[in-house]
């Protein structure tokens, strides 16, 4: 499959990678679970400036060892500020949450924002989260498929790429391991709907297509649900259907968890772009912060977070591949 991409967006999308081509990508766009985790904490009145202090301070020690980070328009632009040179900028574009008056977790985009309103305060791509689940039916998906078309449609007369998010789900009713067994195909399908031009899409960042708290030799114990063998197995399978670049994001696990995740994909000659990865590399200083302040944050981030950002870095320049692979090499981009 070749690509026939502007210039403009070819720039961008080249911004977000290594020269190689990998993605080392840095995520800090939460916002009500950023609050909500740091009162777990022990924080007590967690405030606006609070959440902006964290984001910049994580922002300024790991963006000099990313090749892009994903920020909120909320509370994300004095850390946006603080990125370091040469590191793209990615803004979320969903508000936080979904709709809970509708069934099947619809979302809304943010009301006083659009793509051109993000590029104007510096972003170099967009990233939209939307919870799917492929068997859910019609009534549930159809929405979210015309929700993804508008904003790639914005991203592409715009010239930035589209980094899509699809998190999988289920309602309450439906236990975790019966989710874990779902992963698998539902990633399968995930990669094969949203790799259809009609979406735009430049970038998938998807789940690792195993629950690894599900998986005996991740991070699965004994009520794992699928073992090594069904792993590989469901790599192979989301890979056959992925005809877009993608990436794995992190879900939280802990890092060492993660780079195991990794190195399987690798070792299997898995065909991922790279990681957009988040609370891996930083939930630890969340502790620090809630209990020593901005002075306590730096010192965690300075020894723990950049050595946990290093050492992913060195599991994805191991196991990743250049995102232009999915079109057959960059030979086989078109750019006009």
């Amino acid at each position: 499959m070749s690509l026939h991409i502007s210039k403009t967006k070819f720039d961008n999308l080249n911004g977000h990678a290594w020269n190689n081509g990998i993605i080392a990508a840095a995520a800090m766009d939460q916002r009500g679970s950023l609050k909500r985790a740091l009162e777990a904490e022990g924080m007590s009145n967690v405030t606006t400036a609070d959440l902006e202090t964290f984001k910049k301070l994580v922002v300024e020690a790991l963006t000099p060892h990313s090749t892009s980070v994903l920020l909120d328009p909320a509370f994300g632009r004095p850390a946006a500020a603080a990125r370091a040179d040469g590191c793209g900028l990615l803004y979320a574009y969903e508000k936080s949450g979904y709709d809970q008056t509708d069934h099947g977790r619809q979302m809304q985009l943010l009301e006083t924002e659009s793509v051109q309103r993000l590029v104007d305060g510096g972003a170099t791509g967009i990233k939209l989260l939307v919870y799917y689940a492929p068997d859910h039916g019609d009534a549930v998906n159809e929405p979210k498929h015309a929700f993804v078309e508008r904003v790639g449609a914005e991203c592409e007369a715009v010239g930035v790429p589209l980094f899509l998010e699809p998190v999988t789900y289920d309602e309450d009713d439906v236990s975790p391991d019966e989710t874990a067994r779902r992963r698998p195909q539902r990633v399968r399908d995930i990669l094969a709907e949203f790799s259809q031009d009609r979406y735009r899409v430049d970038v998938l960042k998807v789940e690792y297509p195993v629950d690894p708290k599900f998986t005996t030799g991740l991070a699965g114990g004994s009520d794992a649900v699928h073992t090594m063998d069904d792993a590989r197995d469901a790599l192979k399978a989301a890979d056959a259907a992925a005809s877009r670049p993608y990436i794995f994001l992190s879900a939280g696990v802990d890092m060492d968890v993660f780079e195991r995740m990794l190195g399987f994909a690798g070792e299997n000659d898995i065909n991922f772009a790279g990681v957009l990865c988040g609370r891996a590399t930083w939930k630890g200083g969340m502790g620090a912060y809630a209990s020593g302040g901005e002075d306590a944050l730096r010192s965690w981030l300075a020894d723990e977070g950049v050595r946990n950002i290093k050492a992913l870095n060195e599991a994805i320049e191991a196991n990743a591949r250049p995102w232009w692979d999915a079109y057959g090499g960059r030979d086989a981009i078109e750019v006009a």
